[in-house]
């Protein structure tokens, strides 16, 4: 980069850093035909299965993107789709062995800093203070679907 980085406006750094990082992730799970989005979603079905709009209000997207996000795990065996038992017009989504077996590569991998974070020295500080950041947007606007 030509630019002098550290002018660069705080929001802009955010969004330049996530693309970075998304793009890495990116090439990452290629490699197991799964999209960053993807992966967002096998984190919210580790704990048991959760409805469509569940996921699209935990990833923060809407139902539409989800409901192609799930189609595309489900080709792959990332994820599975049952009817609810108790509410007929409701799916179910699971996550898979298919999806297991990635996210833990994919937290392995993250791990790694050096892979996915090049220069982050204290990983498990950066880690609280994108937390705090997060809470912190989310508390002061909590209908902002970001």
């Amino acid at each position: 980069m030509g630019e002098d980085v550290g002018s660069w406006p705080t929001g802009r750094l955010l969004s330049v850093a996530a693309r970075m990082v998304e793009g890495r992730y990116h090439r990452l799970l290629a490699d197991w035909d799964l999209t960053h989005a993807g992966l967002i979603v096998l984190h919210h079905l580790v704990g048991g299965p959760r409805s469509q709009r569940e996921l699209a209000h935990l990833c923060r997207v809407t139902d539409q993107t989800m409901s192609r996000t799930i189609e595309r795990l489900a080709r792959t065996g990332h994820v599975e789709r049952t009817p609810d038992g108790r509410d007929r017009r409701r799916t179910l989504v699971t996550i898979g062995a298919e999806g297991v077996d990635a996210l833990a590569v994919a937290r392995r991998e993250e791990r790694r800093s050096e892979r996915l974070f090049g220069a982050v020295e204290d990983y498990d500080n950066f880690r609280r203070q994108l937390i705090t950041l997060i809470t912190a947007v989310t508390e002061a606007d909590p209908d902002d679907p970001a």
